[in-house]
C-alpha cells in the first residue's frame, strides 16, 4: 500500500490568452492516498481503452482558467463601464494514460485553446463531465469533441434537463448570444446520462455528488477520495461575487448552504471553483468563505431598503473580488 503522506505530483494553473496558454501557478500539495472509497453507487465503466483498471499510480490534477471577457450586457453594476465575464475554470483528472475533463468554458475561442491544451497533455481523454447545466460551464464542449471524438460527455439526468432549458432557442436568442454575438457554436452538445454515480479512471473512483440547488437547480460536484479532491462546479465562488440571482428568496440559499456543509463533510484538501480569481489558489476554505458571503448577503439583505443599498454595503464587505455584475443582478433579483 502506498504510503499515507505520498505527496501528490505537482499541481497546476494555466492561463489561456490570445497568444497561447501560460504556466501561472505551480505548486505541490500534500495529498494523502487515503482508504476512502466511494458510497454513491454503481462505477460508469465503460471507459474508452481502460476498464476497471487495478489502482497503480496516483491521479494528477490541472486547472485550465479560460480568461475574463466581455459581454454585451444590458445593464452595467453601478459605477462600472462594462459587464466582463470572470474566469472559468476547467480541470484535467490525470492517471498514468487517460483523463477526464470537468468542465468547458463558452465560447469556439476559450474551447478551442481548452482543447489544444488538452492535447498537448499527451492523455486519452475519456471523459468530459458537467458539474451543472448553466451553459457558460458546457456550451464549448462540442468543440472538445470535434478534437477529440473518442471521449464520451456525461452527466446526471437533472443536469441534462437544466442542459436542455440553457441550450434551447428561446434561452440562447433571448441571453446567451446576445452577449455573445458569434462566438457560441451554432450547434451545442447535451450530455449522455451517466451510469451510476462514479466514473472509474484507471482504478481511482470519480464520485458524482449531487448537491442540490446551489447557484442554480440541480448542481453536483465531482468528488476524488484518493486525493482529496472536489471539483464544485458552482457551488463553490473563489474571490468572485457568487451568482444569486437565481435564489431571491431564503430558502434556496439556505439550500446551498447546505450544499457547502455537504462538499466540507467529505474533508477535501483542494476544492476548484467553477469561477476563480485568476491566481488564487484551490484551498478547501473556499468553501467557508462560499458560506460566510451568502450568510453576510442574507444579513445585508435585512439591513438595506433598495438594491443599490445592498450592493453599495456588499462591496464595501468584499471589495476586492471580481464580477461585480454578478452581484448587481443579484441583488436586483431581491429588491426589484
Amino acid at each position: 500500500m502506498r504510503s499515507e503522506n505520498a505527496i501528490m505530483p505537482s499541481r497546476r494553473e494555466f492561463l489561456s490568452d490570445a497568444l497561447g496558454i501560460g504556466l501561472i501557478t505551480a505548486s505541490n500539495w500534500p495529498i494523502r492516498d487515503g482508504k476512502a472509497r466511494s458510497m454513491y453507487g454503481q462505477s460508469d465503466r465503460s471507459t474508452v481503452n481502460s476498464g476497471r483498471a487495478t489502482r497503480n499510480s496516483s491521479l494528477t490534477w490541472e486547472v485550465f482558467l479560460a480568461p475574463s471577457i466581455p459581454a454585451v450586457a444590458p445593464d452595467v453594476a453601478p459605477g462600472e463601464t462594462a459587464r466582463p465575464w470572470p474566469p472559468i475554470s476547467s480541470t484535467l483528472i490525470s492517471g498514468e494514460r487517460d483523463a477526464v475533463l470537468v468542465d468547458t468554458p463558452i465560447t469556439i475561442e476559450q474551447s478551442g485553446a481548452l482543447a489544444d491544451w488538452v492535447v498537448a497533455s499527451g492523455k486519452n481523454l475519456t471523459r468530459i463531465y458537467a458539474t451543472h447545466g448553466h451553459g457558460d460551464h458546457f456550451f464549448g464542449t462540442r468543440t472538445i469533441l470535434e478534437r477529440l471524438p473518442g471521449a464520451r460527455f456525461v452527466a446526471r439526468p437533472e443536469v441534462i434537463e437544466i442542459m436542455r432549458q440553457q441550450a434551447s432557442p428561446e434561452s440562447l436568442e433571448t441571453f446567451w448570444n446576445p452577449r455573445f454575438p458569434g462566438q457560441i457554436a451554432s450547434q451545442l452538445a447535451i450530455a449522455e446520462e451517466l451510469t451510476g454515480d462514479v466514473i472509474n479512471l484507471e482504478g481511482h473512483d470519480l464520485v458524482s455528488v449531487p448537491l442540490g440547488f446551489t447557484d442554480t437547480a440541480s448542481t453536483t460536484c465531482l468528488h476524488v477520495p484518493s486525493i482529496g479532491l472536489i471539483v464544485a462546479g458552482d457551488a463553490a465562488y473563489n474571490g468572485n461575487h457568487l451568482h444569486l440571482s437565481e435564489s431571491p428568496d431564503q430558502q434556496k440559499r439556505q439550500e446551498w448552504i447546505a450544499a457547502l456543509d455537504k462538499m466540507e463533510s467529505l474533508k477535501p484538501r483542494a476544492v476548484i471553483a467553477g469561477h476563480k480569481r485568476v491566481g488564487n489558489d484551490d484551498s478547501p476554505r473556499i468553501i467557508g468563505e462560499t458560506r460566510k458571503y451568502i450568510r453576510d448577503f442574507e444579513r445585508v439583505v435585512l439591513q438595506t431598503t433598495t438594491a443599490r443599498e445592498l450592493y453599495d454595503e456588499m462591496v464595501k464587505l468584499y471589495p476586492d473580488w471580481i464580477n461585480r455584475g454578478a452581484l448587481w443582478t443579484s441583488v436586483r433579483a431581491v429588491k426589484p
